[in-house]
């Protein structure tokens, strides 16, 4: 079902999305599993035609049930196949059961025995699926860890095991999936977080679910896999410089020219049409030097005020601070400053510092984009976070964020793996990007095409999507299939 490529469902809403297909749509639970084994088994075929020998590791509940129809459909097709339970089967209930039984009028189960693995072409992990809510015990996790050392191809049954559905987040460890085959809708968390790290490619396979089940759940998120030039408008021929906004970008602090550097040319790059620098006076000669097309202005502590009263305040559009702002007395003069103007503004980098630091108060159209350490910063005053409170959930942090930073239009970047956006209504998910981008200047660079963005008369919940998509994908273009070697600079 194509239209469920962009859509990201909660555990509880793939529940629903079950049993209306059980309750309203009379379609049995055996055969929603059935259909889920026969998924997998499609999967083997397709990917792996010359694997004949297949190991499936089953676990308890529905997962269990999906890797025995695994089983059974594979022994029937003539393959080699394998079965060892964690649990003793007889244990297991409902269709999980019977599809155990099944599997035993075909064969029966091999006692555990790590050795398994080495004879294995094929492995499928069906240990855990996505009811995990707690640390994988110690039984899985020894045969987690065997199967992650045993160098061989696995299929993960929903979800890899260990891995939580809702927040991407490995519990204790987690099953490396070279392939993970989703039922019914794709899990908010396997595009997210560490999730990045054991789902391998991501194969979805709606079970025949008919379309008007869909209508009745809502998805959690959406996922962003390329990006919709369609928001980006088309230029008049007669445009010029003034149709574009005129940006102001503020920071480059004692030591930190180099983030304003980056943040004005990319800035530049995505189409602002004026750009003015604020900085201090010895920085003027690097970032003129670097930056020849943007205007320049340089004070020091005493004459903020002086500054932000000068004429050209007048006609600048946006704002964007934070860009090697530093936290000193200057740093915070200028916060407030811009603050002031009420005009749409971004906050990074120490500009989120400050204001967490010091209650400042937003009342225009605001961006922020922080990552986990800022994020737990800003979140200080209402709860303990640190940055790992708030990898344990990142879309619940970017929520509480949001409403930290609420104003007429505001959107949250929450930035790592799986990049999270946010504007109190949708949250959408970036699938673009990789670790190559785990390097200095990242977010300066997206700061200033975000903001460049915004001042393209583009509504700020698409300029952010804009930005933060061409930013990745920019950065996928350069690195490739490589992890290293990506500078912030190459992707302006």
């Amino acid at each position: 079902m194509k239209s469920l490529s962009d859509k990201l469902y909660s555990v509880d809403s793939i529940v629903q999305l079950e049993q209306i297909a059980i309750k309203q749509f009379s379609i049995p639970a055996y055969e929603l599993m059935k259909r889920a084994g026969e998924a997998v088994f499609n999967v083997i075929k397709m990917h792996y035609p010359e694997r004949k020998n297949i190991l499936v590791l089953c676990g308890s509940g529905n997962n269990a049930g999906d890797g025995y129809v695994v089983a059974s459909l594979a022994k029937r097709a003539g393959f080699d196949v394998t079965v060892v339970s964690i649990i003793p089967p007889e244990t297991l209930n409902n269709e999980a059961l019977l599809a155990y039984k099944d599997w035993l009028s075909l064969s029966k189960n091999s006692q555990p025995d790590l050795t398994l693995l080495d004879g294995a072409d094929i492995i499928i992990d069906a240990l855990l699926g996505t009811g995990l809510s707690r640390n994988v015990s110690h039984q899985y996790e020894t045969w987690i860890k065997a199967v992650n050392t045993a160098a061989k191809p696995v299929i993960a049954v929903d979800i890899p095991s260990g891995l939580l559905a809702d927040t991407g987040v490995i519990s204790g460890h987690a099953i490396k999936a070279d392939k993970t085959v989703c039922f019914i809708g794709l899990k908010q968390g396997m595009y997210t977080a560490q999730a990045k790290d054991v789902c391998g490619q991501i194969i979805l396979d709606s079970l025949a679910l008919p379309a008007q089940i869909y209508e009745q759940v809502a998805c959690s998120a959406h996922l962003l896999n390329a990006i919709n030039y369609s928001l980006l408008p088309i230029r008049k021929a007669s445009s010029h410089k003034g149709c574009f906004g005129h940006v102001l970008l503020v920071g480059g602090n004692d030591s930190m020219p180099g983030a304003l550097i980056l943040a004005a040319t990319a800035a530049l790059r995505a189409g602002a049409g004026l750009l003015t620098i604020i900085t201090i006076a010895k920085h003027l000669t690097a970032i003129s030097t670097a930056v020849p097309e943007a205007m320049i202005k340089t004070c020091e502590i005493d004459s903020v005020a002086t500054l932000f009263d000068a004429p050209f305040i007048n006609s600048v559009t946006h704002v964007a601070i934070g860009m090697g702002l530093g936290q000193d007395d200057w740093s915070l003069a200028m916060l407030q400053n811009c603050l002031q103007l009420q005009k749409p503004i971004l906050l990074d980098a120490d500009a989120l510092n400050l204001f967490a630091k010091h209650k400042l108060i937003i009342r225009s159209p605001v961006v922020i984009t922080p990552h986990p350490g800022e994020a737990a910063r800003l979140l200080n005053g209402t709860e303990i976070f640190a940055s790992i409170d708030i990898q344990q959930n990142r879309f619940d942090a970017i929520k509480k964020l949001h409403a930290l930073v609420n104003t007429v239009e505001s959107c949250v970047v929450l930035k790592g793996s799986g990049t999270l956006l946010f504007d109190g209504q949708v949250m959408k998910v970036c699938n673009l990007g990789s670790a190559a981008m785990a390097t200095p200047g990242m977010g300066d660079v997206l700061s200033g095409i975000c903001i460049a963005l915004m001042a393209q008369h583009i509504k700020i919940t698409d300029a952010v999507e804009l930005a933060v998509c061409l930013h990745a994908a920019a950065a996928d273009y350069i690195a490739k299939d490589k992890t290293r070697g990506l500078l912030a600079s190459d992707v302006v």
